[in-house]
This record gives structure tokens, sequence and C-alpha cells, in this order.
């Protein structure tokens, strides 16, 4: 096998929606794990006409590389609808699709070593750009088209067996749903307060060192700023079973929370608000479920008061009202619910290991061309 040029199998879309076809409802981002998501633009009073149309069987990528977490943000589109990217995308598609197929081509961009080409191959000042010309550029080796699909077979099969894994998730999430929904109508609502105490303990001593931040996922994390670890004198303990929850909800326009389920306190910015649970009324994890719902963010928000910030304040949250079932009623649904959470996770795990595998089955192919 000789190696070409990807030029020679690709050419650039750019038809723009100009009569206005599409709407709002067709607009994605593209994103760095390769793959079509909901776009973050404010697409309010936003004319739509000069967006670019991403027909299927098309790729599309955002040629800024250097603020992307070192990675390209691209995404192939093999569904039968067309969508809608931003007009700084490049759309393109194949024209000799009888020496490549578009699924190999996804193949091959889903893997690391195409990320680390393209933000190696990107060139700018202010912002470094992975261009249609060095798309062009790539030199590829191709091993006959028989053989790609044998190899694009194997990665489909194992994307079908994960989306099967995907769809009994969703079963499942709608089995909590709706248990949580049969409660709602069928318990009266009891506000929090007489259920929850505010917490403020500082680590004084400095001897807890475990410093954590709050993510939209409603999980702790690592925290996004720098923290000096020998300055934690006025940070907040959280105790195992402990809620911690950022009342600023401006930013992520949700309620960033989680609860405390290591076997070790922790502390957070003080910035935060720390309760604690009457756990012989209110399972941790069955008010977490609560807390996790969109409509409680919608709540949250809808509930957040400020000038320069909007916050969801401590008495705020002891104004909320939940149904508070028997004991034995929520540890039932959290059994449901912890099981979702586990699934959840293989299944990420699974979608990890299919993007592994690209590189394994790329050298596959070659390898087997060249026998």
């Amino acid at each position: 096998m000789r190696l070409t040029k990807l030029g020679d199998y690709i050419e650039a879309f750019d038809e723009r929606n100009k009569a206005n076809l599409f709407d709002t409802e067709s607009v994605v981002g593209l994103s760095t794990q390769k793959k079509m998501i909901e776009t973050k633009a404010d697409l309010v009073g936003v004319s739509l006409s000069n967006y670019k149309l991403f027909p299927p069987q098309s790729f599309a990528y955002v040629a800024d590389t250097s603020r992307r977490g070192e990675k390209m943000s691209l995404a192939y589109n093999d569904s039968e609808n067309t969508y809608l990217v931003s007009s700084i995308s490049t759309v393109f598609r194949i024209v000799v699709d009888y020496q490549l197929s578009a699924d190999y081509l996804f193949m091959y961009f889903n893997r690391p070593e195409f990320d680390r080409y393209s933000r190696f191959n990107s060139w700018g000042s202010a912002r470094e750009t992975f261009s249609w010309e060095d798309m062009c550029d790539i030199e590829i080796e191709l091993p006959p088209l028989e053989i790609q699909q044998k190899y694009v077979d194997v990665y489909k099969s194992m994307l079908a067996n994960q989306a099967c894994y995907e769809r009994s998730l969703e079963d499942l999430k709608l089995v909590c749903d709706g248990y949580i929904e049969d409660l709602r109508r069928k318990i009266p609502p009891e506000r929090l307060e007489k259920y929850i105490e505010r917490k403020n303990i500082r680590n004084y001593n400095g001897e807890l060192t475990l410093v954590m931040g709050l993510s939209t996922k409603k999980e702790f994390r690592e925290p996004q700023s720098r923290v000096n670890r020998d300055k934690l004198h006025t940070y907040k303990i959280v105790s195992k079973n402990d809620i911690a929850f950022v009342p600023t909800t401006d930013t992520w326009k949700v309620l960033a929370f989680a609860i405390n389920t290591m076997s070790e306190d922790i502390v957070v910015s003080p910035i935060y608000e720390v309760f604690s649970i009457n756990q012989r009324k209110i399972i941790s994890e069955y008010l977490g479920m609560w807390l996790s719902r969109t409509e409680f963010d919608r709540y949250a928000r809808y509930n957040s008061w400020g000038s320069a910030r909007e916050n969801f304040d401590w008495s705020e949250m002891c104004e909320v009202k939940i149904p508070i079932p028997p004991i034995e009623i929520q540890q039932d649904i959290v059994d449901i619910y912890n099981v979702y959470i586990e699934r959840k996770e293989i299944n990420e795990k699974l979608k990890a290991q299919i993007k592994d595998i690209c590189p394994i089955l790329i050298k596959g192919s070659l390898d087997e061309s060249s026998l």
C-alpha cells in the first residue's frame, strides 16, 4: 500500500441555510468526543441563514484546536437527517467512495493519534487552527474497501451492543422517574426545613487536605481553580452522607450539589452550603434523587435571587417540598436508582472501550492488507 493524500477522496461542502428551511431544532454542536451535541450557543434572535447545512454521510469539524483540550471537535452525520452547524465549522464529504468508506474514515478520526496530529499541525497566533488545507494534506494509507468494511462491521457491532445496553439503561431510568412521579401524586409534600440541618464546621486545625469541588453532574470533582492546601483552615467540612451545594445558579443555570458517599471527611470552599439530613426520616440518596431532577434545577433557578449574582440560598433550600414516604419505600427506590447509576457507569466504560479500539481496528486492517 502507498500513502495518498486525504484530499484526493474528500471535498468541502458549503451550502447555507439561506432559505431558512431549518430552525433552531436542527442546530447541533460538535464535541471533542467526536459526536454531535446540543449547541451551547444562545440562539434567541439569531438569524440561521448563514449556518451551514450538515447533511447525512458528511463530516463537520471546528478548525480551532488551541482551546479544546488538545483535541479536535468533529462529528460524522450517520443519520438520515440534515442538521445545521455554525458558519465557523468546516463541512466535508467523501467523493471517492469506492476507495474510502465514510465509517472507516470516522474510525480513523476517532484515534488519539489523529488528535495529536491535528494539534501538532495547527498554526496561528491568538488561535491555532487545523485548516481545510491541513486536512486535505493528511497522508493516509488505505487498505482495499472490502477490508475496510470488515473492520467497520466489527466497530458497528460493538456500537450496536452498546446502544442496546444504553436503551435498557433508559428503561431503568423511566422506572425510577415513574416511581418518583407516583409518590408525588400520592403523598403530600413536606418542607425540608425540619429534616435538614445547616452545618458550618471549619477545618481550623488544617488536618483535612482532601479538597473537592462540585459539578453540574451532581458529584464531587477535583477543584478547577488552584487551591493552596496549606491554607485550608476556613474551608468547610463535609462528613459522610452530608450534602454540599453551590448557592450561585446563574453560572451554570442548574444547582451544583453532591452527597459525600466517601468513607472519609472532605473539605469544600467556604462559599458552599453544607447540611446534614435526619437519616431516620430521609435517606441521603433519596433526597439526592429529588435534587438531581431537571424539574428541581428549574425550580432552583426560578427561586434564585440577587443582582450581580443570583443565589439559591439556605432559606430557599429549607422551603423545598418533597413527598417523604416511609424509610423502607425510600430504600426500595434508592436501590433501583443505585442499579441505574452503576449501569450508567458501565455504559460510559463501554463507550470508552469502543473509542479505544479504533486504533486497534485501523492497525489490524492495515496489517491484513499488507499480507
